[in-house]
């Protein structure tokens, strides 16, 4: 499969996840004949102009979905940069029109003068956080409108970006979790952050499971498709590896090609002495027919964890045409480990729902 086509298969799949329609997001592709930069055919120029539109009829969240998609995978060249800036200046004219949601921004989280921007809501010391980031394709912007939601359900709501990816200049390597704790330190005086809750997507779920098992101000992790040990250490699985997906991590990481990247890789597992120190309840949304992350993962997760719970989905990767279906499960389960089950010791077992 060529770059353009494997760009237009994944671009279906990531605007289901955010809400568009297939006949939407087909009409959008139809129109795309090259990623050039300057183009006005090319991926991101059509994108944008239909993120444009968007805000010209003054749907600002549906241009953001467009300004994302034209920004995927990364904001790697000129058109994508500009994108990305639509995309988070197109979010914040929203958001200034919501109750109570503001921006954040922390400098030098890794000593390196990086910074890591976030959009909040419901801030107060005596709200449990909740950190929601997604995973190596994902802006903020995509889960941000869920703050308002998170804000009424008594949460210190704050969303925000794996490093490397969006306005997250960090780069990515294998002590990345370590962001996690930076935040919760940032945000002590902004919320209750030893009662931390960690809504983590994909890569993202993979570094808050490496964070719990040091800071036990994180109390639960919920996440979708999170990768722990074989995806980046077997040699037979990394075949498979979507292009997008490799080429992706590849630039998160500076690394120079794939060949530095898969030596780079291993650094990233978990073993099981860290999974054996993650003593809280984790959550696993698992797709049967995920390309990118082997069941194997989720083979040494229920293995290793103390409480754990999966929930599978017949479907690829972040299991987007579940994305209903999903949510409810995701959120089901944080209120029910955040009210219900609040100060409770956790149980040893490894229970799986489809």
């Amino acid at each position: 499969m060529d770059h353009l086509e494997e760009l237009k298969e994944f671009a279906r799949l990531h605007a289901r996840g955010q809400g568009m329609t297939a006949e939407h997001a087909t009409r959008v592709l139809a129109r795309v004949t090259n990623d050039t930069t300057d183009d006005p055919d090319s991926w991101a120029a059509v994108w944008t102009a239909e993120g444009r539109a968007a805000a010209a009829r003054d749907d600002l969240l549906d241009a953001c979905r467009h300004y994302a998609l034209a920004r995927f995978p990364y904001h790697g060249d000129a058109d994508r940069l500009a994108a990305q800036r639509l995309c988070v200046d197109t979010f914040d004219q929203w958001r200034r029109g919501q109750e109570g949601v503001e921006r954040l921004e922390f400098t030098d989280p890794d000593g390196t003068g990086g910074t890591i921007a976030c959009w909040a809501a419901g801030l107060d010391r005596s709200r449990p956080l909740l950190i929601v980031m997604g995973g190596i394709v994902s802006v903020k912007e995509q889960w941000a409108p869920l703050l308002p939601l998170l804000r009424k359900l008594g949460f210190a709501a704050v969303v925000t970006e794996l490093p490397g990816v969006g306005e997250n200049t960090v780069t990515y390597g294998p002590d990345s979790w370590r962001t996690l704790s930076f935040l919760l330190d940032r945000l002590t005086d902004r919320a209750q952050v030893s009662d931390t809750s960690m809504l983590a997507l994909s890569f993202s779920g993979h570094l808050a499971l490496r964070a719990a098992a040091d800071d036990p101000r994180i109390r639960r992790v919920l996440t979708v498709g999170a990768p722990v040990s074989d995806f980046f250490t077997d040699e037979t699985w990394w075949p498979r590896v979507p292009g997008i997906t490799a080429h992706t991590l590849r630039r998160l990481t500076g690394s120079d090609d794939l060949t530095e990247l898969r030596h780079r890789l291993p650094e990233f597992a978990l073993t099981p002495e860290h999974l054996q120190r993650v003593r809280i309840p984790v959550r696993y949304v698992a797709s049967s027919r995920d390309e990118i992350i082997p069941d194997t993962d989720q083979t040494l997760l229920r293995r290793t964890l103390h409480d754990v719970r999966f929930k599978t989905f017949d479907d690829v990767h972040g299991s987007p045409a579940h994305l209903g279906a999903m949510r409810r499960w995701l959120f089901s389960q944080l209120l029910w480990l955040r009210l219900a089950r609040r100060g409770a010791r956790p149980t040893p077992r490894a229970t799986v729902s489809r």
